[in-house]
């Protein structure tokens, strides 16, 4: 009890003190900031990527590709492969037949509204079974695509993040002509990023006589082993077959992986400039207070309350200038619409930075790992530091 009374009443009296060291301290609570808004701002990018690719997608769809290929744009599937897939036990059944749209995906260019230059966003030509594979996907503005024509509909993200997708424009892609009917929304998914049209419309425009994948509805996610085991054991395919969410999650792997790991490199970086001022923050603390903690010691305080007290210190500033970090961020980031290359499929992705609590939480305790490195060293020399030298300090 005495040592923990010890170290309450000295920890008081250090919080106490800090305006007398205002400037400095405000040094080492806005070094921790900046290192935790840079932090948290950066990885809201791998988290709001991760989001809108696991939004809008079902375990109960399943996505059908040739063998080997690790996305649509390294598949390829003919005719006849398509229909027997769709035809296989496990996929949903409706009036108009199996709940399946063979599909194909290109990269058109499209101008991009902040700089103007061209990004690849996705077209993806879809059978009319889309929309019911896809019960996400609602038509906001104008009307859907009609079979046979020319006509595409955009997804919000797309027109948010490129120009030229507005209702009523005409667009010239490859050869052909095409005209922006409608817009769609699909539950903030990574659909929202892409343009559809008829998969018959774009198969010539792109010289395709084929489809790339095969989206089917399942009738329950129970049925995936059941349709997968067929279409794996058919002599005819030489197939791999997936679940929606599972493929879009692998989808968004490297650029998480990316981000993350450029955000920890800067994040270090900056840390090392932190510590170091946090460093001097305490070491001065320390020092203007030499004769004060020497005459505690005099009197009888142990070593290891007043040890116990420059910590306290250290990890009190860190915890101001984390939580004001993290706020920054969230005010910053947090919503920001932003579009960047899917790596892995050389597509653009529009989607909302997420700056989420787990990520705050980490900001945090990011910066009181900086503050016990900080505080570490001046808190062993406050309490080394030999009693007689400390009360002949003037």
């Amino acid at each position: 009890m005495r040592w923990l009374a010890q170290t309450v009443a000295i920890s008081s009296v250090n919080v106490m003190s800090l305006g007398q060291r205002l400037g400095s301290s405000s040094v080492a609570v806005v070094g921790f900031a900046g290192v935790v808004a840079v932090f948290v701002a950066v990885l809201s990018i791998a988290e709001g990527f991760q989001r809108v690719m696991a939004r809008g997608v079902s375990p109960d769809t399943a996505l059908v590709l040739r063998a080997g290929s690790d996305t649509e744009m390294s598949s390829g599937l003919d005719l006849e492969h398509t229909r027997i897939i769709k035809d296989a036990p496990g996929v949903m059944r409706g009036s108009d037949g199996p709940v399946a749209s063979a599909e194909l995906f290109v990269i058109v260019d499209v101008p991009k509204r902040a700089t103007g230059t061209d990004a690849n966003v996705p077209l993806r030509g879809v059978e009319p079974a889309a929309f019911a594979v896809r019960k996400a996907v609602k038509i906001v503005e104008g009307r859907p695509f009609r079979e046979g024509q020319n006509e595409v509909i955009a997804g919000r993200a797309a027109a948010r993040e490129f120009a030229g997708l507005e209702v009523g424009n005409h667009l010239r892609w490859g050869d052909n002509v095409w005209e922006v009917v409608g817009l769609f929304s699909a539950g903030d998914s990574v659909y929202e990023s892409e343009i559809w049209t008829d998969a018959r419309v774009a198969q010539p425009a792109y010289r395709r006589t084929g489809f790339q994948s095969v989206y089917a509805r399942l009738e329950s996610p129970d049925a995936f082993q059941r349709f997968k085991d067929a279409l794996t054991s058919d002599p005819r395919l030489d197939v791999e077959v997936k679940r929606e969410d599972e493929y879009y999650e692998a989808q968004s792997q490297v650029l998480r992986t990316l981000v993350r790991t450029l955000g920890n490199v800067v994040a270090l970086l900056m840390a090392v400039g932190a510590t170091f001022g946090a460093l001097n923050t305490m070491y001065s603390a320390v020092a203007a207070r030499g004769r004060e903690i020497a005459t505690l010691r005099a009197l009888g305080f142990q070593a290891g309350p007043v040890l116990v007290s420059v910590m306290a210190e250290s990890l009190l500033l860190a915890l101001l200038g984390g939580s004001i970090g993290g706020g920054v961020a969230y005010l910053v980031a947090n919503g920001y619409q932003t579009a960047t290359m899917n790596f892995q499929t050389f597509s653009q992705v529009a989607f909302q930075l997420a700056v989420t609590p787990r990520l705050l939480v980490g900001g945090v305790a990011y910066a009181l790992a900086m503050g016990i490195c900080g505080g570490i060293f001046p808190a062993i020399r406050a309490v080394r530091a030999p009693i007689a030298m400390g009360l002949r300090e003037v």
